[in-house]
């Protein structure tokens, strides 16, 4: 077994993970309904002989899809030897060994793609600086190719890409996006959008999204408004009037969440991991 410090008593991994939210209600645990975080907690007690809980950079919601989620796991230092074969003995944190044994226990539509020794002060949550959206969306008449069916959403109206590029523009920043998020109750809804612009390749046309955190349904709101501009049913200019809403607008659509792809989460040297966690946690105003 790798030779860990004991931190606590505990070991803290960071995890890589790719899944397919086709069949999932989104990632967070919840009674009788099969989840992302409840499929790898499950394998992750059965390796490790007592349970454990997965914390993950961004809660995504029933049907949306990850190549680039990051979470975390508290492992009891005393457990850590039941991830390998009494015949392995690895280097010091040296976790590739449960890396394969963990895909026997894990579904097909689900990925643990790495796991690593996290730094001092890692959470995979609230030590993120940022994270990456890809929206797509084909306009081709017969729909979505089938191979793609899974990840990619069928629109059969004409897009105007430069017009919702241009309404995307005022909307970028600093700003309160409650016209664009389901409520929770005691969580703001300010948010720093950092990109949001869209790519025209032949059939396909895709949002490339990216904040330091989303609230919750706030991609794909994003997406549903400025599709309405695509369309025509809207000016450009329309979007950036929603931001001085206080609540959930009715004006528009969350787009299915068949399109939406995590695709990455990004954080700061390892030195100002902590540093971040105490950003992340000030409640964020304007």
């Amino acid at each position: 077994m790798p030779a860990i410090d004991s931190g606590g008593g505990h070991v803290r991994l960071r995890l890589d993970i790719a899944y397919d939210g086709t069949d999932f209600a989104g990632w967070a645990v919840q009674e009788g309904q099969r989840t992302v975080a409840g499929v790898i907690d499950e394998a992750m007690s059965t390796v490790f002989r007592t349970p454990i809980v997965t914390r993950t950079a961004g809660r995504t919601d029933t049907g949306v899809h990850a190549t680039g989620q990051v979470a975390h796991i508290d492992v009891p230092v005393d457990a850590v030897p039941h991830a390998y074969p009494r015949t392995t003995r690895p280097a010091d944190a040296e976790f590739t060994p449960l890396v394969r044994r963990l895909s026997r226990f894990l579904p097909a539509d689900v990925t643990v793609r790495d796991i690593t020794r996290a730094p001092a002060g890692f959470d995979a949550r609230f030590s993120a600086l940022r994270r990456h959206y890809v929206y797509r969306l084909s306009t081709a008449p017969y729909g979505v190719e089938p191979q793609e069916a899974r990840f990619v959403t069928p629109w059969s109206r004409p897009l105007d890409v430069d017009a919702m590029t241009e309404a995307a523009r005022e909307l970028l920043g600093l700003n309160d996006f409650a016209a664009f998020c389901r409520h929770r109750p005691g969580a703001t809804t300010i948010r720093d959008l950092q990109r949001l612009d869209w790519v025209r390749d032949g059939v396909y046309v895709t949002a490339h999204v990216t904040a330091d955190a989303f609230c919750w349904n706030m991609v794909r709101s994003l997406v549903g408004a400025l599709l309405k501009v695509g369309e025509g049913r809207r000016t450009p200019d329309w979007a950036a009037h929603l931001l001085s809403e206080t609540s959930r607008s009715s004006a528009f659509a969350a787009a299915p969440a068949r399109g939406l792809t995590l695709v990455r989460v990004d954080y700061p040297p390892d030195d100002q991991l902590a540093a971040r966690i105490g950003v992340t946690r000030d409640l964020r105003t304007l």
